[in-house]
């Protein structure tokens, strides 16, 4: 089951929430430094991690799964159009390749329908598209501790991840972790969040709390079967009274 949307808001909010914001949108940057003239989409509870890109890309948009539910997004005191839908994860209201980058965060550990879900991510990246999996790693402290998002749902390594989204017609090419620092709320010990991270990531690589891995469509991979290609796609469902602009290829 997935964690209340309401829940992942008030764990963002709070003093822990906010060091996993900070730490894991610096790797996810670090993966995708520049997204200018793309179209960003995020998938699962990913608004955390997105505002860095809509200063450069082309759209953002940010889809959350029904069974967890959405709120709007950016905050409607700022008076900025909404740029969250609530959709159903195999059934995305997107045309085909109309996608240049795709983030999972919060998402492929607690879904009942992983491969339908990221089949439907392959229909629509672009070829040129790339897709960043954010995971809990079942080798840190994370996983085991049910007080963060990240204790909930089944974790992976990095082997079982890999295999998985080839499976999925997806290439891995590059990963990386973060989130060294223990999943506690001690002022003293998040204050030294910076040196966890820094020392975790060059001592102990496999061992941090999330797992990053990036991968890219197989593009000579085979079409979809006649009945999936055929059926009709999902409306979207917007969250508030904005509709986010519609997708499509320049």
């Amino acid at each position: 089951m997935f964690d209340d949307v309401v829940d992942l808001r008030d764990f963002y909010l709070g003093s822990l929430g906010q060091v996993v914001r900070r730490h894991v949108r610096r790797r996810v940057r670090s993966l995708w430094p520049n997204t200018s003239g793309m179209t960003v989409l995020g998938l699962g509870y990913t608004t955390p991690f997105l505002r860095p890109f809509r200063e450069e890309a082309r759209r953002v948009v940010a889809l959350m799964p029904a069974t967890q539910g959405a709120l709007r997004w950016p905050d409607q005191i700022k008076q900025e159009p909404n740029l969250v839908t609530l959709v159903n994860p195999t059934e995305l209201p997107l045309p085909d390749l109309s996608v240049d980058r795709v983030l999972l965060i919060h998402m492929l550990e607690r879904s009942e329908e992983v491969r339908a879900t990221l089949r439907e991510i392959w229909r629509v990246m672009a070829g040129s598209g790339k897709l960043l999996v954010v995971v809990p790693n079942r080798r840190g402290i994370w996983a085991r501790l049910d007080r963060t998002p990240f204790g909930a749902g089944s974790p992976y390594t990095q082997i079982q991840l890999s295999r998985l989204l080839r499976d999925s017609l997806f290439t891995p090419i590059q990963s990386t972790h973060s989130l060294w620092v223990p999943p506690t709320n001690s002022r003293m010990i998040l204050s030294s969040a910076p040196a966890w991270e820094k020392l975790g990531a060059r001592w102990f690589p496999s061992f941090g709390g999330v797992l990053l891995l990036e991968a890219t469509k197989q593009i000579y991979a085979a079409s979809a079967p006649r009945g999936e290609a055929q059926r009709s796609r999902a409306q979207l469902i917007p969250v508030g009274n904005a509709l986010p602009p519609p997708m499509r290829r320049d």
